[in-house]
């Protein structure tokens, strides 16, 4: 090797990119199983994915309460003897609660993960909900309420939602302090009945599997009393709000004003969408990108400023995000609207194209690192009702879109009137 001579540079977009397979099993009792066993290190991933989130729930809140309160007390364990339990054996049991689903998650070495899996059974399948329990719940989630109120970018994200979907959509609801004091045991008991005894359930595994663990999973799980008939989240037509543009005073003391402009936008089963995922990156995707550039770079409005489009199972939206000095804050709207301007109006030029085409095959090759990276690429395709083309399309897309593509999508999409206009101070 002659190590006076630098070594060919290869861009990213020259690489072939292979999305691993997964493994794809039935329980005895018709729970779909997905799994990676890859890896070096001896750890393992387990999610269990329920059909549980907020849009199933008739009173607001009782979803992430139920989802929260599995792991807080069984007839035979309270709270701290099941987080003993999980610490005892160095693992980690978490649970999150979204739109349409709740998962429960264990991350553990693999030389105990089969003892952790039937305290996780007992979890789902024995919780009793006490009502102490329920009161610190309460009591814990009014505070953070309380003190998120008087954030502006947490009002802000709140309000863009109810703006863009309706203030009774699953994507556009908030809950308020009277909706966490109104939940009750029995609520939650019924809701935890009807979505994890006798609800659907998806596991995705991860790791360095044990021997037999699929065989242990099965002998665990494959018990579980679940509803084999899919079910899905009920679909809500979105009720946008009428006026499009809102300035909201939440601190009279403020000095910077929270941004958020949001349209409403397809989801992944689209044509447009794999384009749009090119053309937000461009747009303000990455560090690099224009609106970084222009409003950070150029102006010194913000540290930093964003646009992504949200990730929602049925309808979404594309959204810019970013807080600025209250006296910049107008002023950083319209340079976002200029840069919309220039992507309508002049074709992008081949440099940051490449630019941006290598950053998003990079990014990819990243989130490939490792079998938990893996599956939750598989996971978002999977919980998507999309298959493994849609990776390679997504990736073929990325290398060929063209200018005049992308440019035609910006006259299509990305046009000030079709934007939620939302600034918190």
């Amino acid at each position: 090797m002659n190590r006076k001579i630098a070594p060919n540079i290869k861009d990213a977009i020259d690489y072939k990119l292979q999305l691993k397979p997964y493994e794809h099993i039935k329980l005895d009792n018709g729970i779909s199983v997905y799994s990676v066993n890859a890896g070096a290190q001896e750890v393992v991933q387990l999610e269990m994915v329920f059909y549980a989130g907020n849009s199933f729930e008739q009173q607001r809140g009782v979803a992430a309460a139920t989802n929260f309160l599995l792991k807080n007390g069984t007839s035979t364990k309270t709270a701290f003897q099941i987080n003993e339990a999980f610490e005892y054996y160095g693992g980690y049991c978490n649970r999150a609660c979204y739109n349409e689903t709740a998962v429960i998650s264990l991350h553990s070495l693999t030389k105990h993960v089969n003892k952790l899996l039937p305290v996780m059974y007992e979890m789902l399948t024995d919780a009793v909900f006490p009502e102490e329990e329920l009161k610190v719940y309460k009591q814990n989630a009014q505070q953070r309420l309380k003190v998120n109120l008087q954030k502006a970018e947490f009002v802000a994200g709140r309000l863009i939602d109810s703006y863009v979907y309706g203030e009774n959509h699953p994507y556009g609801v908030y809950t308020n302090p009277l909706d966490i004091e109104s939940l009750h045991t029995e609520v939650c008991k019924k809701f935890y009945e009807q979505y994890y005894l006798n609800g659907n359930c998806i596991i995705f595994a991860a790791g360095n599997f044990p021997e037999q663990f699929i065989k242990e999973l099965n002998a665990v799980f494959g018990k579980l009393k679940v509803n084999t008939t899919s079910i899905k989240a009920p679909v809500v037509d979105a009720v946008p709000a009428v006026e499009k543009k809102y300035r909201i005073n939440n601190d009279p003391n403020a000095v910077q004003g929270a941004i958020r402009l949001a349209s409403p936008f397809p989801n992944r089963h689209h044509p447009d969408f794999k384009k749009a995922m090119v053309l937000n990156t461009l747009f303000g995707g990455f560090f690099g990108a224009r609106l970084m550039s222009n409003i950070r770079e150029d102006k010194g409005y913000t540290y930093g400023i964003y646009s992504y489009i949200q990730n929602h199972l049925q309808e979404t939206a594309w959204v810019v995000s970013t807080e600025a000095g209250k006296d910049v804050s107008e002023a950083t709207i319209e340079e976002v609207y200029k840069e919309m301007k220039r992507l309508r109006e002049e074709k992008i030029g081949e440099d940051e194209l490449l630019l941006v085409r290598n950053y998003m095959i990079g990014g990819i090759l990243g989130e490939l690192d490792g079998p938990f990276q893996i599956m939750a690429k598989w996971k978002n395709i999977v919980l998507n009702n999309l298959d493994e083309t849609y990776f390679y399309d997504s990736v073929k897309e990325i290398k060929t879109v063209s200018a005049d593509a992308l440019m035609e999508l910006a006259n299509k999409y990305l046009l000030p009137e079709k934007f939620y206009e939302l600034v918190v101070y």
